[in-house]
């Protein structure tokens, strides 16, 4: 009896210690599989989850946006049809082509067939706020964009490889505001590829010619130089400039007619404060050159260039003929005057290279101005041509200073006076001579650089010349860019001139290629594009400009 009992207890003990080893291993398996299926914890970058500012920055740099297979500048069109199927929509805008996949809202910019920009409004890019992205990484610009439907800042982060990520706000109504994320923008400049040799030679020609235009906006004659005869670049003047809003959208229509040509518009004006302003009411004028150069502080001739290059940008130009390094060694000169740094070239050139430093350091293009010194004449070459009866080694002690150091430090356009210098070249003015142009200029400065002429409307080639012929003379000498400023229709008759003298073996197709070529070059260094300018916002420039003015007043 009793050893049946204790049978029955052991084989009792038994099943109970079965059924807890069971038991126990149950729990931990099911404990397992719970912690399995709990989504990744820590920066939340798992599939899925909220990524984090490292996240998304991190797959920018290489071209990426969170959970999209599209990579900016490689992916095709093709590639993203065939992965996510045909658009919802196809928008034609101002930026280009957008495949719209607004269910997956992203939309998709093309160019040449690749992808260009990459938009997206999904919830996990958009939860983050002004505050928090400012205070993650400063914006290497801000820029503001406004119309009937938008009123938004950009916070612009240049990134390697050419990436640009820009995200998209509300503009925030007072200091307290702290909008959330409208959408990000990833893109990248789409090389087109284009190079003289696919270029044809009317478009050479044209690359060639910076036009004047009429007007304070788009017209038929505009139009025709741009889309006929494919200008290079346009100038403004004040005459052509009636408020802020309408040069950026007269600038921006400018962009939009050229869309068909190989390469952006250089768009260009005269500002360089003082005496020589083209800002629209707006805007404030910053002090002529003169007074900065009396305060003689290269930090302010630094922040002056800055401000001229965000003012420049603000309104949609991307080229500034300035600064001004003329010597102004004649007080009779009726020209240049205040316009000059001084009469002392130490300080001409300290204070005008960082002018010009200062220019470029806003993505704008300096155009140093006006070799090889305009400072010792005694006549306005708007009205007549000039002389400076000095030798080489004259010039070498005074007009050639500032200019032979801002060539040595990165200046990339050189502007080239209508003087006649009697003592190097007794025919032509610098602005056709080769012995300035190619002897002085190039091979004894070694620049490679754009070389344009002044204005070849002005008095000083119209009283002696024939514009075409002047024309085709100062690219057989070795400038690039013809500045026909004031008469479209002059524009049409270079055109023609320089065509003819290629096709009559005058001037031979080699030599058209080396100037476009230099300047494509510029126009890539800097980035040019067709991409529209925002509403802008001068406020802030304003009050930069009133800290100068109360330095020099």
């Amino acid at each position: 009896m009793f050893k049946r009992m204790n049978i029955i207890i052991i084989i009792s003990l038994i099943v109970l210690g079965a059924a807890f080893i069971f038991i126990t291993f149950s729990d931990g398996d099911e404990k397992d599989k719970q912690e399995g299926e709990q989504p990744p914890s820590g920066n939340g970058d798992g599939e899925g989850s909220e990524p984090s500012l490292d996240t998304i920055f991190d797959l920018a740099e290489q071209g990426k946006i969170p959970d999209s297979p599209i990579v900016v500048g490689e992916t095709t069109a093709d590639d993203v049809q065939e992965t996510w199927g045909e658009p919802e929509e196809t928008d034609n805008t101002d930026a280009g082509l957008f495949l719209n996949y607004s269910s997956r809202d992203i939309d998709v910019g093309i160019a040449e067939n690749i992808v260009s920009d990459v938009r997206s409004s999904e919830e996990k890019v958009t939860s983050f706020n002004l505050d928090t992205i400012k205070s993650y990484k400063k914006p290497d610009d801000t820029r503001y964009y406004q119309d009937e439907d938008h009123d938004q800042i950009i916070l612009v982060y240049e990134l390697s490889d050419d990436y640009v990520l820009k995200w998209v706000l509300p503009r925030p109504g007072d200091d307290a505001d702290n909008p959330e994320v409208n959408h990000i923008s990833l893109s990248k400049e789409i090389n087109e590829g284009a190079n003289s040799d696919d270029m044809s030679l009317d478009e050479k020609i044209g690359q060639m010619i910076f036009g004047g235009v009429n007007g304070t906006g788009m017209n038929a004659d505009t139009w025709k130089l741009i889309e006929e005869y494919h200008v290079g670049g346009l100038i403004l003047f004040g005459h052509n400039i009636e408020s802020a809003t309408q040069t950026v959208d007269f600038l921006n229509d400018m962009k939009t007619a050229n869309r068909g040509n190989p390469y952006p518009l250089l768009l260009g004006v005269d500002e360089e404060g003082g005496s020589v302003t083209r800002m629209p009411d707006e805007g404030e004028s910053l002090p002529t050159s003169r007074l900065i150069g009396k305060l003689n502080d290269p930090e302010v001739a630094f922040n002056a260039g800055t401000i001229l290059g965000e003012q420049m940008k603000a309104l949609g130009f991307n080229l500034d003929f300035a600064p001004v390094l003329d010597v102004n060694s004649n007080p009779n000169n009726p020209v240049i005057g205040d316009r000059s740094f001084g009469d002392n070239p130490e300080i001409v050139t300290r204070l005008g290279i960082q002018t010009m430093k200062g220019i470029q350091s806003e993505g704008v293009i300096s155009v140093i101005k006006h070799f090889p010194g305009h400072g010792d004449t005694g006549v306005d070459s708007h009205l007549e041509l000039p002389q400076v009866d000095k030798s080489y080694e004259e010039l070498t002690k005074l007009e050639l200073v500032p200019f032979k150091k801002a060539l040595s430090e990165g200046a990339d356009v050189s502007m080239i006076a209508h003087i006649l210098l009697p003592q190097i070249d007794k025919v032509y003015p610098a602005s056709m001579s080769k012995e300035v142009i190619t002897g002085m200029l190039r091979e004894g400065y070694n620049f490679d650089g754009v070389v344009i002429t002044d204005d070849l409307t002005m008095g000083a080639i119209t009283d002696h010349y024939n514009v075409a012929d002047a024309a085709v003379e100062t690219v057989k000498a070795g400038g690039d860019l013809l500045l026909v400023a004031h008469d479209p229709d002059l524009v049409v008759t270079v055109f023609d001139e320089l065509k003819a003298a290629v096709e009559n073996g005058e001037i031979s197709e080699d030599r058209i290629d080396e100037s476009v070529e230099r300047i494509t070059h510029l126009k890539e260094k800097y980035q040019l594009s067709n991409e529209k300018t925002p509403a802008p916002d001068f406020q802030p420039i304003n009050e930069k400009v009133e800290e100068i003015l109360q330095k020099v007043s």
